[in-house]
């Protein structure tokens, strides 16, 4: 398994090696009609790429491309038409030479990104649909496991558990290993334990209190709440009212060690980090 030293640790995703020694920003790049927060702001290639070129200059350091929407109770969309969305956007932003991930469960689609130039594989079903596993095995791409109770469709119907954070640790690592038995590298994995997929409000914030325990396992761990509905349960704010709940969250998430958090608003998060940064600095001089 990788090689982990206190907060540092590297992630090989298709021959870029993303140094982990503080969180990184994974910016949200939505090319869909209606995902939760942003659905059709940037559904058509031009206004996609317009948006990821403004996330990196807020500074992001990964951009995360999604062609399909997977809030609650969204619709399935083809293979075809996720291909029509996602891949010219991949090919767009790769000249740039940015980092790009592809949120994707579809193994066509897993196959086409990465030789459309994109680095990374974000799957919110772990690789478990049929041929997924052996397309990700094709590539040399990194690959991030998210846990998921249920499906997009029904996942948040009646999310139930015996004990929520051994069932979720247990399933990752039982995929993680399931990728390093048909050759993927531990070196390319990383877990994402799904906050909003399959969890209830309290669910959802005990994997937040708990991130330090996702965070010592031999991977990276993505987080990703961002603009979420649990944030808007606690505060009452409307979806396009979370930024400080947003930011907050992925504050506490990198301090309990998350190294990705996949967020919307970028310039806010990094101004967040930047001051968290300075501070654990000067912290250290005394």
């Amino acid at each position: 398994m990788s090689e982990k030293k206190g907060n540092s640790m590297k992630w090989l995703c298709a021959g870029r090696e993303l140094d982990l020694s503080f969180p990184l920003i994974m910016g949200i790049v939505n090319v869909t009609p209606d995902s939760f927060s942003d659905g059709g702001e940037h559904d058509d290639c031009d206004a996609a790429v317009k948006h990821a070129l403004k996330l990196l200059d807020e500074g992001a350091d990964i951009l995360d491309i999604g062609g399909e929407s997977t809030r609650p109770g969204a619709a399935e969309v083809s293979e075809k038409e996720e291909l029509r969305r996602v891949i010219p956007v991949v090919e767009a932003l790769a000249a740039t030479g940015a980092t790009i991930s592809v949120d994707t469960s579809k193994p066509l689609v897993i196959k086409e990104a990465v030789k459309a130039g994109a680095h990374i594989i974000n799957d919110i079903r772990a690789l478990c649909l049929p041929g997924a596993l052996q397309a990700a095995a094709e590539t040399d791409a990194g690959i991030c496991l998210m846990h998921m109770q249920g499906d997009p469709q029904s996942m948040q119907e009646k999310p139930t558990y015996k004990n929520l954070l051994q069932e979720v640790e247990s399933f990752l690592l039982n995929r993680a290993a399931e990728l390093e038995k048909v050759g993927i590298d531990s070196s390319r994995i990383c877990l994402d334990y799904g906050f909003g997929f399959g969890k209830t409000v309290e669910q959802n914030f005990t994997l937040l209190a708990n991130t330090a325990r996702f965070a010592r396992l031999p991977y990276p761990l993505l987080v990703g709440l961002s603009r979420k509905s649990s944030l808007g349960a606690v505060t009452g704010r409307g979806v396009h009212d979370r930024l400080v709940s947003s930011v907050t969250g992925a504050l506490l998430a990198a301090q309990r060690g998350a190294s990705i958090l996949r967020v919307h608003d970028v310039a806010a998060t990094r101004d967040a980090f930047t001051i968290w940064r300075m501070t654990v600095s000067q912290t250290q001089k005394e």
